[in-house]
């Protein structure tokens, strides 16, 4: 295959750094400190009233005007939520979660990873508004937490890997939830009687075997997402729903797909060429059953998954921590480190992540309910038990749905920013000397 000047100087290169399972957070830390920089600087009003302009869509008199802020917040990460949703029902069929004897352990780490920071930050924050940001330390920032699990390279075991990522799937399961149950405005029925219709046209379409994407996402964003932003519960819950409805099964089956691959890539090596760099009709006829057969050969929700990562991690989460990561330190910043609010968030992200990760491991494996994953030792755990701790965009993104007060959103914020810093370098260093 011929290789383009502008292959190797630029879109080789690109792809590389892509694929780089770095980059993600590598990306994401660029933009949490753009965001502190721009909201400590002498443009810093105008940083914070850029994510206010109002941004309307709909049409005569049905119209729905949100700041760009709430934008990011429910649209935005709705689809990071569906990106989620792709890889929980991907997971549960074919991956770590289809087998149960792999997933005990980390699953129930990571419950026990958010029960006991929500316990600590509780003992700090019992009563008044404070006590709602209860769901902030529960959190894992799977990205930040494999991007440095990564950086450890071939040191790291693969099973430590894939403990984490079932450990981080719970997390993030629980934490759908959480926002579902606890962290909705008033409901309206109307609103969400029409996210049901509209949830159960998805369902029937899966099962009459409709796989077009164009139509799920039609139905998916302008019915039940746009339902679900009008019902009160919050978008993003729409994202894992809609995720769920996608088609899993492929149109042709990989034995039958060989042989039509085989039988056409004959053909294709036997049809006369026109000597150009053009095909000829045959040709071009032969491409397009490759692509017809190639495209059924794939499940509509690994299609999406696949094209969507991407998305979500150079666009998604960027751009959400362009919008939240800025906070303005000013003279009290010492105030509001100590202050209950922050000290409970810290508490939770470092000490409660840790112990009840660790604590639950050594429960279930003492009780022979399962064993250590093949090639790990006590020591691993500890370290991801940390790297766990690392709950940046999470938990910023609760820290918007758990408090009205600005002064507790500053605070939240602080402890997040200080004890993923701490989880982050603290899980680094504990494995690096594994």
């Amino acid at each position: 295959m011929r290789s383009d000047p502008i292959d190797k100087i630029l879109l080789i290169p690109i792809a590389r750094f892509i694929n780089n399972s770095t980059t993600g957070g590598i990306l994401l830390f660029a933009a949490a400190v753009t965001a502190l920089i721009l909201a400590n600087s002498p443009i810093k009003d105008a940083y914070h009233h850029f994510w206010e302009h109002t941004f309307s869509i709909g049409f005569d008199e049905f119209v729905v005007s949100k700041s760009l802020h709430h934008w990011i917040s429910e649209g935005l990460m709705s689809v990071f939520f569906f990106v989620i949703g792709l890889e929980l029902k991907r997971e549960i069929m074919v991956g770590e979660l289809s087998k149960p004897k792999n997933t005990v352990l980390p699953i129930f780490a990571g419950l026990s990873g958010m029960v006991i920071p929500a316990l600590l930050y509780l003992t700090l924050n019992s009563s008044g508004g404070a006590s709602s940001g209860w769901g902030i330390p529960m959190a894992t920032d799977i990205a930040f937490a494999l991007g440095i699990l990564y950086l450890l390279g071939d040191r790291i075991p693969g099973s430590l890997k894939v403990f984490l990522t079932v450990l981080a799937i719970a997390d993030d399961l629980g934490a759908v939830l959480i926002i579902a149950l606890f962290y909705t405005s008033e409901i309206s029925m109307m609103s969400l009687l029409f996210g049901g219709g509209f949830l159960l046209i998805l369902v029937v379409a899966n099962v009459l075997g409709v796989r077009s994407t164009v139509f799920y996402g039609i139905v998916g964003i302008g019915g039940l997402w746009m339902a679900f932003l009008l019902s009160g519960v919050h978008a993003t819950v729409a994202g894992v729903i809609a995720a769920l409805t996608i088609p899993a099964n492929v149109k042709i089956q990989d034995k039958k797909f060989v042989i039509k691959m085989n039988s056409l890539t004959n053909d294709f090596e036997k049809s006369i060429p026109n000597n150009a760099t053009l095909l000829t009709y045959n040709q071009l006829h032969i491409v397009d059953r490759i692509r017809f057969y190639s495209k059924a050969a794939l499940t509509p929700l690994q299609r999406l998954e696949h094209s969507m990562t991407s998305l979500v991690t150079f666009v998604v989460m960027p751009i959400f921590a362009l919008a939240n990561a800025g906070i303005t330190f000013s003279g009290n910043f010492v105030e509001h480190l100590v202050s209950n609010v922050s000290l409970g968030v810290l508490l939770g992200l470092v000490l409660g992540k840790f112990i009840g990760i660790v604590m639950i491991s050594k429960i279930i494996i003492k009780l022979k309910l399962a064993v250590l994953p093949e090639g790990l030792n006590w020591r691993h755990i500890y370290g991801v038990a940390m790297l766990a701790g690392v709950g940046f965009t999470m938990s910023l993104f609760i820290t918007d749905l758990a408090f009205v007060n600005l002064e507790h959103v500053v605070q939240a914020k602080i402890g997040i920013f200080v004890a993923s810093f701490i989880c982050g370098v603290s899980g680094f260093l504990i494995l690096r000397k594994v």
